[in-house]
């Protein structure tokens, strides 16, 4: 196993969909020992503490339908700067969320660093909404389309004018909940996407095997995995904001974690959507580090 210097950044941010308690994500994860479980595996654990996110009450503007625009894009400014400087250093950049439209910054911030970035989703949900299809207005339904360069300007543009990854470059993993706008641009832009189907008809084994090869035949020179806690089944993970039955088991997850641990190939990771005020005892949050620890190297013998 890799021993990496890996820098902890928590996002707050939770104006990026309606249900308040997601900004508590970072401090919940924290709690639940995040630090102390990787530095137990040998890596150097620096925690850069907090994006300062605005306090602001939910806005809206007559002008667009989507929700606090202006706030969640300096949020994610704030967040890709930061994300900039860590990979510039060296260091694994490893954001806590915080809902899931932080990951605009992350990988704003990721992308600067590679000329052909791939992208693990692994979440129920597309993301890849724009204001056109929304059928809510919250942003973090839209943060792969944003990274596609599809979206408002004030969003695309974050860390630079343009696409900061190819949609060719990104596996979405545990998908059953799909918009129609959704389903109608990943076939437009061929997105690889492994449904509950999948998962279910072929195994987390064959999935994973096939999803890190489709990325390796892709030339990718880094890999981001972005990971919503709503990704699993809300038996596993109950505190999350939007979570949607028949998802992806606990010892699945363990099992894509550290298959994508062997790979090799990962060089950034966000655990996103922790809502401690839904939870119970703070278990999604434990299921989230536990996760890490699968990613980062930790086995049972």
């Amino acid at each position: 196993m890799e021993r990496r210097n890996i820098s902890i950044i928590g996002v707050p941010m939770d104006l990026g969909q309606m249900r308040r308690g997601v900004d508590m994500g970072p401090s919940a994860i924290r709690y639940a020992g995040v630090m102390e479980r990787l530095q137990d595996l040998g890596h150097t654990i620096t925690d850069m503490g907090d994006i300062h996110i605005s306090r602001a009450e939910q806005q809206s503007s007559a002008e667009t339908n989507l929700r606090n625009l202006q706030a969640v894009a300096d949020g994610n400014s704030r967040l890709a700067e930061e994300v900039d400087r860590i990979v510039a250093k060296g260091d694994f950049p490893l954001v806590l969320g915080g809902d899931h439209s932080i990951a605009i910054g992350s990988l704003a911030g990721v992308s600067k660093h590679y000329k052909q970035l791939g992208v693990i989703w692994y979440d129920a949900h597309g993301d890849l909404n724009s204001e056109e299809t929304s059928p809510s207005g919250n942003i973090h339904g839209m943060p792969l389309a944003v990274s596609i360069g599809l979206g408002h300007e004030l969003l695309t543009s974050i860390g630079g004018n343009g696409p900061k990854i190819h949609a060719e470059n990104i596996v979405i993993i545990g998908a059953r909940s799909l918009d129609d706008g959704e389903k109608q641009l990943i076939k437009e832009r061929g997105i690889q996407v492994y449904t509950m189907h999948e998962i279910d008809r072929l195994g987390m084994t064959a999935v994973m095997n096939d999803a890190i090869q489709y990325l390796r035949n892709r030339n990718v020179d880094g890999v981001h995995l972005s990971l919503d806690l709503d990704g699993l089944d809300p038996l596993d993970a109950p505190g999350v904001g939007t979570p949607v039955n028949g998802g992806i088991s606990y010892r699945e997850s363990h099992l894509a974690m550290e298959m994508l641990e062997e790979s090799n190939l990962l060089t950034s990771a966000e655990f996103v959507e922790v809502n401690p005020i839904l939870d119970e005892r703070n278990k999604t949050a434990a299921v989230a580090v536990a996760l890490m620890g699968s990613l980062f190297g930790e086995k049972l013998l």
